[in-house]
């Protein structure tokens, strides 16, 4: 268990790790079984919603709803704050840690990614990859579609434009929209 448990500081330090552990497999899985129980409940069961997903992830603050179907990889390194609302089909991979502000709205078919892999074939193909965390800061709003690519920071009252891939840190108080996401105007500051 202490070779796993290095692997797993690896992962979580940005260092290239071996992915194909068995213990990462054992541990995507029981998550994976936690997220099916998530997702086939019943939706009208909101008060069983909210505890299932809280189960989940790491934490979740007070105030925040997920629509099913979500998924993520491990959950454990999902951190969530006050009055979140994610739309269908949030997908989070983390790998690394994925931190979300107070406030946070989420569209539908939103993906989160922190994994990398290698962009040679002989040591991608050997399993090892790294991670890079996520932050998104508190009042976002991110549109449908979004796409947000490992190591982004989106700063705080900033607005994702529908279908946007986010390859960079957004500003605070911008609104970003395109491939790759940049910035199409300023937000006043009140």
């Amino acid at each position: 268990m202490k070779e796993f448990e290095n692997e797993w500081a690896k992962m979580l330090g940005g260092e290239i790790y071996d992915a194909v552990h068995p213990e990462f497999l054992r541990r995507l899985m029981s998550t994976r079984r936690k997220i099916w129980q998530f997702n086939n409940l019943d939706p009208e069961e909101i008060d069983v919603l909210k505890s299932h997903f809280r189960a989940i992830v790491a934490r979740c603050g007070e105030t925040s709803h997920v629509n099913q179907p979500f998924r993520c990889d491990y959950g454990c390194n999902i951190s969530i704050g006050n009055n979140f609302f994610a739309n269908f089909n949030l997908t989070i991979l983390d790998e690394a840690m994925v931190t979300i502000g107070d406030n946070v709205f989420i569209d539908p078919n939103v993906s989160i990614y922190t994994a990398c892999h290698p962009i040679e074939p002989q040591p991608r193909n050997t399993g090892v990859e790294w991670a890079e965390p996520v932050t998104i800061g508190s009042n976002v709003w991110i549109g449908g579609s979004v796409t947000i690519l490992p190591g982004v920071t989106i700063g705080d009252n900033s607005v994702v434009g529908a279908g946007s891939v986010v390859t960079k840190d957004v500003e605070p108080y911008t609104v970003v929209a395109g491939n790759p996401a940049r910035i199409i105007k300023r937000i006043a500051i009140e």
